[in-house]
This record gives C-alpha cells, sequence and structure tokens, in this order.
C-alpha cells in the first residue's frame, strides 16, 4: 500500500464526521458569512521569491514536529516580510490538526491562508472558506481531470485561489487550463516506502525525490511556480530562479534552534539570491 492507499479512507471517514456535525446547507451559509478571501495568488507575484510556511504537529514522512517550532508558528510567520502565505494542515489523523486550527490561526496571521488537506468532495472546499481559508490545494494524483476543472471552479466562485499540486509530467497534463498557481512536490507519495513517520519518528526523510523540480519547464507558460517539499535553507538558491515560491514546512517545524533561527536562514538565503539576481 502506498500512503495514499492509507491516508484517502480515513480523509473520507473524517469527511463523513464533518457532515454530520454541520448539514451541507448550514455550511454554505457560513461560507457565505466568512471573511472576505484575501489574494493568494496575488502575494506570490508582488514581492519577488518567497515562501509558503506551514504548520502542522506531525507528517507520515518523518513524525512529530518540535512542538516549540508548532506554536512559536503563527507569530513568527506574521512577522516576516518573506513569508507570503501560510499553509495550515487540516488532516488529524496524519498531520495532528483539524479544520478548527485553521480559523483559529486565521484570525492572527496577516497573510492568506492555503488549507492543505486531501480534497475529494465540494464539501471540504465549502468547509475551507467557512473557515477562513483563501485557497485550497487540489492534487493531481488524487483527482482526475475533471474533478480538478470543477472543484478549482467551485474556488473560485467562492473568491478563493487554487494550489494544483503535480509529481509527473502525466499530471501535469490533467491540470485544467484555470490553473494559474502549481505546485511540484517532491515527496513521493505514491511510493510503498519512505513514510516513516506514520509509526515512529525519524531524522532523515527518506519519502524525497528532488529531482522532480526538473519538471518545472514543462509547467503551463505564464502559471505561478512553487516547489514543495525538502527544501532547506542551502537548498533554496536551487530552486529560487526557476519558482516563485517554496513551499516549507517540516525543515522549519523540526529545527531544534527553534523556529525563528531557522527561518532567519531562509529569509538570509532568500536576500542573497535575490541580490545575485538583480547583479
Amino acid at each position: 500500500m502506498t500512503i495514499l492507499d492509507r491516508i484517502l479512507p480515513d480523509v473520507r471517514r473524517e469527511l463523513d464526521a464533518a457532515r454530520e456535525v454541520m448539514p451541507l446547507d448550514e455550511l454554505k451559509r457560513r461560507a457565505a458569512d466568512a471573511p472576505a478571501p484575501r489574494d493568494f495568488a496575488g502575494v506570490l507575484t508582488a514581492h519577488g521569491f518567497g515562501l509558503i510556511a506551514e504548520i502542522k504537529r506531525r507528517s507520515p514522512s518523518v513524525g512529530p514536529m518540535r512542538e516549540e517550532n508548532v506554536n512559536a508558528a503563527a507569530a513568527t510567520y506574521g512577522a516576516s516580510s518573506h513569508v507570503r502565505a501560510v499553509s495550515i494542515l487540516t488532516n488529524r489523523k496524519h498531520f495532528g490538526m483539524g479544520i478548527e486550527d485553521l480559523a483559529r490561526l486565521r484570525a492572527s496571521l496577516p497573510q492568506p491562508i492555503l488549507r492543505k488537506d486531501f480534497f475529494i468532495d465540494e464539501y471540504q472546499i465549502l468547509e475551507a472558506r467557512a473557515h477562513g481559508a483563501d485557497a485550497i490545494l487540489l492534487m493531481a494524483n488524487v483527482l482526475d481531470a475533471t474533478q480538478l476543472r470543477d472543484f478549482h471552479q467551485i474556488a473560485l466562485e467562492l473568491g478563493m485561489e487554487a494550489l494544483f499540486e503535480i509529481h509527473t509530467l502525466d499530471e501535469i497534463a490533467l491540470l485544467p487550463k484555470s490553473a494559474r498557481v502549481v505546485g511540484i512536490n517532491s515527496r513521493k507519495f505514491k511510493s510503498t516506502s519512505g513514510f516513516v513517520g506514520s509509526t515512529g519518528s525519524s531524522q532523515k526523510d527518506f519519502s524525497l525525490e528532488m529531482s522532480v523540480f526538473d519538471l518545472v519547464t514543462h509547467l503551463p507558460a505564464g502559471c505561478l511556480r512553487v516547489a514543495e517539499s525538502g527544501l532547506a535553507p542551502d537548498t533554496i538558491a536551487s530552486v529560487s530562479s526557476k519558482f516563485d515560491a517554496a513551499l516549507v514546512g517540516t525543515s522549519l517545524l523540526r529545527d531544534q534552534r527553534g523556529l525563528a533561527a531557522c527561518l532567519a536562514e531562509f529569509e538570509s538565503a532568500i536576500e542573497a539570491q535575490s541580490y545575485t539576481h538583480e547583479k
């Protein structure tokens, strides 16, 4: 079984439980009354290369994050001029957080919020907007071409944007023409090994395949390009000239020196690259 084979049934169970608590009609009313969406795509174009910084409590790839770092994330990210947006995991069983965490954190963050989850149903999109999300993640290894197109249209109608996530050349072909923000994720979700955090903890991440970032040349012309997973301050230079942003979570949230120290290294690396490109 791949990690997706293990995660998706749990996603469906969490979705069924959410429906029991809040009927669809009530969710639609709450989505309509939610705070106006912030411009997720706009912030990725306004100030050059930057970060989409993530908040999660654990991950299937390596296990628990450092609690002190998770607790400091909102304040630290919120004060950073290099954090363009914040990604919040809402899958409880595998990442340790729920949709209520998104609503709580959004109130204290000035940046747009990406709800990062395994979207398989329209209900989750409405749920994201009702709790204040400004963008959602749509994964091309979970959804087919029709679903990617239709789910994006629903998000746009609600005032949100989508980060489309691909892992292979074949998945790029599934993207709808409306796709504006596309991420390449180096994590091998369809591998049958490497996700040691599902049962324990590891300092090394065995679930990555960094060469997949080379697919950037095949992305649709004009889209905003996001490098996802596996990046550290000393590797940010490898993507900053080809991508518009990097989505970074584990390296920040597990750093033993503290979140602020790691983020400062990312910021210095980004500034150094910006200076090099300007010259």
